[in-house]
């Protein structure tokens, strides 16, 4: 009897997908085939997003929004069209609500400068996480430093999960925004976020969310989460580079001020004043990205169709796998054990720095991450200086582990 799971299965032709990137066919050091577990760094790409890019340097390159010709007409439709695609990834309630931005770290310098500075005064405070990624530290304490706020933390446990009820515990009438991740980079933890926004709605606070390493892996229904600002990168999400979004409610960017000057976020100007353009223009000052807009939106077409639901039945038994063969190596301990987890593995080995280990491997054709992954203050809080990565996508396959395993197996034997 064909089960739900068997359905999922054949929905997911791993190996047709793996097809779609032609990274993947690449051999390195003495010809050993690519395995590729760098995933939370960024996702390959696949040929839709590649060709899309191609094909608009060859056949439209022109400026957007600004030009009466042909070409311009089609890279203004092609970007546009790209916004309504990520508009539908986050199921917000209109394309006003999408601003381009070079990615999830400008999307949060956003909030942080035309949404939250001009409200803040000396003694407020802002709520952040112990597992925030550094795109969601420096920013507020940049802010701080120019306001007088204060940055308040609230603490994980030793399986890396958040404390929710010390974080409510924390919220008080100067808390004036709550910063999360979604996922963690660093421990691979997917936070409770619609719980938190509950409990800041209460205390009328509103919510950021980072998630970055979300989209990739999970459906993200922004109204369902209950957030007020949500930041997102194309490149985590197998599209270019550069390119990335910011999403927040139509009311709260109408009262926000632009951030940058210049070009397209005017409707006019004269040397006596201006007046700004209409959502989301006018926070995207200046010539945008429009290959990169363009494949983002492509990006998120591939996730469309080739489903979330195979997306994290096969993210799933990677990260299931994984954890289960790397329990059983003498001396590896995995940092970040928490219940609810994306397909991320962060470990250390006793008698190896994971910078070692990350070199070795790679020459059996193993890419992971080594280091402190732009989280160090999780590296703090394990009292480790850095941890090594495997970070899992769909394309990737179980025989890789194994490649993995044996590779790092070699590198505990050099470095004993």
């Amino acid at each position: 009897m064909e089960t739900v799971e068997s359905k999922v299965k054949d929905q997911l032709d791993v190996f047709a997908l793996r097809e779609q990137f032609p990274v993947l066919e690449r051999r390195v050091h003495d010809d050993k085939p690519l395995v590729y577990f760098d995933n939370a760094a960024t996702a390959q790409r696949p040929l839709k997003v590649i060709e899309a890019m191609d094909d608009f340097y060859r056949r439209y390159n022109a400026n957007v929004h600004r030009g009466v010709h042909q070409l311009s007409v089609e890279a203004s439709e092609q970007f546009e069209g790209a916004r309504e695609s990520v508009r539908r990834l986050l199921n917000a309630d209109s394309i006003r609500e999408v601003v381009f931005t070079r990615g999830t770290t400008e999307a949060i310098n956003l909030v942080a400068q035309a949404y939250l500075r001009p409200r803040l005064k000396e003694g407020d405070e802002i709520l952040i996480t112990h597992m925030e990624h550094h795109s969601n530290i420096v920013p507020w304490q940049m802010l701080c430093e120019q306001t007088g706020a204060v940055l308040k933390v609230a603490p994980i446990n030793r399986q890396g999960e958040l404390l929710v009820d010390e974080l409510a515990s924390m919220i008080n009438e100067r808390t004036k925004l709550i910063g999360m991740v979604h996922v963690s980079n660093a421990l691979g933890t997917i936070n409770p976020v619609e719980d938190v926004c509950r409990i800041a709605k209460k205390h009328d606070v509103p919510v950021l969310v980072d998630g970055a390493q979300a989209t990739p892996h999970m459906a993200v229904d922004v109204q369902a989460l209950g957030c007020d600002f949500y930041c997102i990168s194309a490149h985590k999400m197998y599209g270019p580079t550069g390119i990335g979004a910011l999403w927040a409610r139509e009311s709260i960017l109408e009262d926000m001020p632009p951030w940058q000057g210049g070009g397209e976020m005017i409707t006019r100007v004269s040397f006596e004043g201006t007046t700004y353009n209409d959502l989301p223009h006018k926070f995207e000052a200046g010539t945008p990205n429009i290959s990169g807009a363009i494949g983002f939106g492509k990006a998120v077409e591939f996730l469309e169709e080739t489903g979330y639901e195979g997306i994290v039945w096969q993210e799933e038994r990677l990260l299931e796998y994984a954890t289960e063969k790397m329990q059983a190596v003498d001396g590896l301990e995995i940092i970040g054990t928490a219940k609810h987890k994306g397909p991320v593995v962060s470990f250390t080995l006793e008698g190896a720095h994971p910078n070692d280990i990350g070199t070795i491997v790679d020459h059996y054709g193993v890419a992971i991450r080594t280091g402190h992954h732009c989280a160090m203050p999780v590296m703090q809080f394990f009292n480790v200086p850095a941890t090594a990565r495997l970070s899992f996508a769909p394309y990737n396959i179980r025989n890789e582990i194994d490649i993995f395993l044996e590779a790092l197996g070699k590198a505990r034997d050099m470095l004993a």
